[in-house]
């Protein structure tokens, strides 16, 4: 391990360890999501589409495109994605007013009905666990609030 260390002496090792327990505490939680996705029926990028197309600014149209760079996948997955969405009853497409030639993409009432089931339990998820993602954010960023002093008491 030294030999290693020593290669990349510039290297901030404690922000390299804060770093890894981020992406480890994100990573649990994504798994926490796509178990609670399941539970209510639907995929995890199925539960993303619809936080999506349920928070577009003000000014913003909820296109196919606008989607793709939210979710940060291609055009044609977001495509696909809304299209097995559709036929799911999650979304459906309506006729862009400014534009004919194109649709936009609106929850349906089931669509909603699952967002408010599954947004209490994702924020309570974010609460919950002894505030870990919380304060491995922290770490990170070198915030010290008392849920990282919790976090130190371990």
């Amino acid at each position: 391990m030294t030999h290693r260390k020593s290669k990349a002496a510039s290297l901030d090792w404690a922000k390299l360890a804060d770093l890894a327990e981020f992406r480890y505490q994100l990573r649990r939680f994504v798994s926490f999501s796509e178990a609670a996705c399941e539970r209510a029926g639907i995929s995890a990028q199925q539960y993303q589409l619809l936080q999506v197309v349920a928070t577009v600014p003000a000014g913003q149209e909820s296109s196919i495109s606008y989607i793709a760079e939210r979710m940060v996948v291609r055009h044609n997955t977001a495509v696909e994605l809304v299209d097995r969405a559709e036929k799911s009853g999650l979304v459906q497409r309506v006729a862009d007013p400014a534009d004919h030639r194109r649709s936009l993409v609106e929850a349906t009432s089931r669509g909603n009905d699952l967002l408010a089931q599954l947004v209490p339990v994702h924020l309570a998820e974010v609460r919950t666990e002894n505030g870990d993602l919380l304060h491995s954010l922290e770490q990170l960023i070198g915030r010290k609030t008392s849920s990282s002093k919790r976090g130190a008491e371990r």
